[in-house]
């Protein structure tokens, strides 16, 4: 154990998000579900910064109000943390996505081939980074006359795991002084809902020890 754990301390940043990958395969094996999702939903979430969040690393979202940071995410249709990455709050969406796809399609074996996102995701660059992976997009609009809150099919997967994020007390607020600070909260915090998740589908006494069970009643 000593020799997979030292590699960790010096890069914990990439143990993190891998611990969650190697939940996410667990998760989606239960599912009988393929490891390496073929399709994903794109979305992200302003939050505003703490006085610890220097000017040089935070920015406006004139559509959200929020004066802060920017945390954009990939997810499986399931709604599982694929990647995450932090901006400030001024970068528009499109602008944003091209590094989030490239981060997560740099690593080897992925099969992801459909990715769905709303009419903020279009444009030269983006297109160019989904076609050089072979990756196809699927905008997903509001009907005609729509106002208000409304449930959107695949994007509603996304925006409920934003909104499972922004429930962790590290996370309705940045407070952290680096971009790369947040992207590895954001991690945590998806590490810890998928960690109960996998507990809560886990057979508990007597369904595990039924032989125990049988002790108990004699």
């Amino acid at each position: 154990m000593t020799r997979h754990l030292k590699p960790c301390r010096k890069r914990r940043v990439s143990c993190i998000s891998a611990g969650h990958s190697t939940h996410t395969y667990g998760r989606r094996a239960q599912k009988g579900r393929n490891a390496e999702p073929s399709a994903g939903i794109i979305d992200s979430q302003s939050v505003d910064a703490s006085e610890t969040v220097g000017e040089d690393s935070r920015g406006y979202d004139g559509g959200k109000s929020r004066d802060g940071r920017k945390r954009h995410i990939l997810t499986d249709s399931e709604g599982l943390l694929l990647e995450v990455t932090v901006t400030t709050a001024d970068v528009h969406d499109s602008k944003a996505a091209p590094a989030l796809l490239e981060t997560f399609m740099d690593q080897p074996g992925r099969l992801l081939k459909l990715v769905w996102v709303d009419s903020a995701y279009q444009g030269p660059a983006l297109a160019k980074a989904f076609a050089r992976h072979g990756v196809r997009v699927e905008v997903v609009r509001r009907s005609d006359g729509q106002r208000g809150f409304v449930v959107l099919a695949r994007r509603w997967v996304v925006e409920r795991t934003l909104s499972w994020l922004a429930r962790s007390r590290r996370l309705n607020r940045d407070h952290e002084r680096r971009p790369d600070h947040h992207t590895q909260m954001v991690w945590w915090a998806a590490v810890i809902r998928l960690s109960r998740r996998l507990a809560g589908d886990a057979p508990r006494w007597p369904d595990k020890r039924p032989d125990r069970l049988a002790q108990a009643r004699a």
